[in-house]
């Protein structure tokens, strides 16, 4: 899978461990940002993070920020995003099935590394519902999309 990575000042140190799993897992990646431990503002990293998603030039993306909060909310700014916050397994894969969740967003500052890393499998592993109820409400999201509420 090609996914494309992110993060914040805060999300960084845990970004940075990921990486190597994430390699492991087999997935191609993209990391926009940051770098380092050196403030940046979260909604410029999402929203490249966003741009490559949309864009299709990756399948699916994480964002790591201090809660995962201020992530999610920028990510469902940007038309065609689905992003959630998962802070347990359950949702990294339930987002996806039911939702088409493209955007997980971890907190770094929640998280452990052990978690993280049970979250990104469950969240890459998952796909989304070929069920009708799923399907029809995330063609109501995208309607939402469209319409601008």
């Amino acid at each position: 899978m090609k996914m494309v990575i992110g993060s914040d000042h805060c999300g960084f140190p845990l970004k940075k461990q990921m990486i190597p799993f994430l390699e492991r897992l087999g997935c191609e990646l993209v990391d926009l940002g940051c770098y380092s431990a050196e403030k940046v503002d979260f909604p410029d990293i999402v929203k490249r993070v966003g741009e490559k998603i949309v864009d299709k030039d990756c399948e699916r993306g994480i964002v790591f920020c201090g809660t995962g909060i201020g992530a999610a909310i920028a990510g469902n700014k940007i038309k065609g995003i689905r992003a959630a916050v998962c802070h347990d397994t359950y949702s990294a894969h339930q987002s996806v099935e039911h939702d088409n969740v493209n955007l997980m967003c971890l907190g770094g500052k929640i998280i452990s590394e052990w978690l993280a890393e049970d979250l990104i499998r469950s969240f890459i592993e998952a796909e989304f519902s070929a069920d009708e109820d799923f399907r029809r409400r995330v063609a109501k999201l995208e309607e939402m999309d469209d319409s601008g509420l």
